[in-house]
């Protein structure tokens, strides 16, 4: 049996799994029910976590049936899991992209197939999917820059040697890196470190952060482009011993992030609300599989949070 077979067979067989445990207390019943496939990155990252909780209450509240695939960083098992969920004519579609170009002949599959499909957060190209839901991450990452520019001439004197942590496997990742570089190149008192490549896993992140301050040892703060990169370059930090001369600045708060926010060494971080994206997918997908018709573009605004305004979040991460 070929690699890819083997893969298949495995996606096909943890498929039909996961659709059994999802036909509820009577299957009877639960086959009534239109059923939708969340098709996911990973179960590592919070904000992955928090997607599928969202999207899983409103599945409830919608009376549908949710399978979530876990991909686990792994692109060709997403398309593996989309062709399965064709085969098993499932009603409706939602992508977390990891390759976004790679994934576009399973998504027009799908299309051909009469399913409909939304992608969250990674933004697919021009094709057959439906809606578009998540943030504006260029916006987002340029906020983060005048944010930046102005925290530096505010309390660090001005002048500031920054370095990158990114993942330059997510396409979206690279959305935000280019949002941050183009705001904050050429401004007056700043230079760059570099970037370094935590592929969205967070041990590769910490060791990529930490070869990042060894290697610039005058490195005065830190841009996080996701979970992993913020966790990898918080612990980098604390590991260095570098909190009295490293801010940090990033993506998606976590329980560890607001400790950092509290000792004063992460000094701002972009928050999303996964939940309310992934109910938005449920939602748009169940408009769509009884005929109706959502808006292209489904916009989730973001906060930055920082010491001035983390207070209600503390609840959530704890």
């Amino acid at each position: 049996m070929t690699l890819t077979l083997k893969r298949r067979t495995f996606a096909a067989l943890g498929l039909t799994a996961l659709t059994a445990l999802a036909l509820g207390p009577s299957q009877a019943e639960a086959q009534q029910k239109k059923t939708f496939a969340l098709v996911q990155i990973n179960q590592q990252a919070l904000f992955f976590n928090q997607m599928n909780e969202g999207a899983k209450k409103a599945a409830d509240a919608a009376g549908v049936n949710l399978v979530v695939f876990n991909a686990n960083n792994d692109p060709a098992a997403q398309n593996s899991a989309i062709e399965t969920y064709i085969q098993q004519k499932v009603d409706g579609l939602a992508v977390v992209a990891i390759d976004v170009n790679g994934i576009m002949p399973a998504v027009n599959q799908a299309a051909q197939a009469g399913i409909p499909v939304v992608a969250i957060d990674a933004i697919l190209p021009k094709g057959p999917q439906k809606a578009q839901i998540g943030v504006d991450n260029a916006a987002a990452g340029a906020d983060m820059g005048k944010f930046f520019l102005d925290y530096v001439k505010t309390n660090m004197g001005g002048k500031a040697k920054v370095g990158i942590v990114g993942a330059l496997n997510s396409f979206i990742q690279n959305v935000r890196q280019e949002g941050f570089e183009k705001t904050i190149n050429g401004a007056p008192g700043i230079t760059k470190a570099g970037v370094v490549d935590g592929q969205n896993i967070q041990d590769n992140a910490l060791a990529a952060a930490e070869n990042l301050i060894t290697g610039n040892p005058d490195m005065t703060a830190i841009y996080a482009t996701g979970e992993p990169a913020l966790m990898g370059a918080i612990a980098a930090v604390e590991s260095q011993g570098k909190q009295e001369g490293v801010k940090v600045f990033g993506w998606d708060l976590t329980a560890q992030a607001i400790a950092g926010i509290d000792k004063g060494y992460v000094v701002a971080v972009i928050q999303q609300d996964p939940a309310s994206m992934g109910a938005a997918a449920v939602n748009a997908l169940k408009t769509l599989s009884s005929g109706g018709s959502v808006e292209p573009i489904i916009s989730v605004p973001v906060t930055i949070v920082t010491k001035q305004n983390v207070e209600p979040y503390r609840a959530v991460f704890r």
